[in-house]
Order: C-alpha cells, then sequence, then structure tokens
C-alpha cells in the first residue's frame, strides 16, 4: 500500500506540472476532473504539493480548499489503515 500511495502521488503532481505547461502554452489541457479523480484515489498529497509548487489552480477555491482537506484526510486514513 505504501508503494501505491507513493507512485499516485507522484503521478498527482506529474499530472499538475503538466497541466500547468500546457495552460502556458495555451494547449490541450488536462480535465479538472482527471486531477480529482487521482485526488480521490490518494493522490491528494502529490496534486496538493503540485498545485503549489507550480502555482497552478490556486485562484480556484475549490481546488485551493479542497485538495489539502483531501490530503489531510489521506494521511488519516493511510495512518489509521495502515499503521
Amino acid at each position: 500500500m505504501t508503494l501505491y500511495m507513493f507512485f499516485i502521488n507522484i503521478l498527482g503532481c506529474f499530472i499538475m506540472a503538466i497541466d500547468k505547461q500546457k495552460a502556458r502554452k495555451r494547449k490541450w489541457r488536462i480535465a479538472e476532473s482527471t486531477i480529482w479523480c487521482v485526488s480521490l484515489i490518494g493522490g491528494a498529497i502529490g496534486t496538493t504539493i503540485g498545485m503549489h509548487l507550480f502555482h497552478h489552480k490556486t485562484k480556484h477555491r475549490l481546488f485551493r480548499y479542497g485538495l489539502p482537506l483531501l490530503a489531510f484526510l489521506d494521511v488519516i486514513v493511510y495512518f489509521i489503515f495502515y499503521q
């Protein structure tokens, strides 16, 4: 499970980096639903880090508050079930 969490969070951060790069170049973007799906299946920590690292989606309230909340819940669930 730890390996899964590691890779899904790397993927979440990577998705935010790619979407930010595409946004700068005004190209086809990654759907917000894809970002949320990755976050909901355990990648919220990575997407939150990516959001802050790449200054991406920080003006969207749902992302600014929702992703850190999901990340916090991910940490709690991880420690409850896998400690």
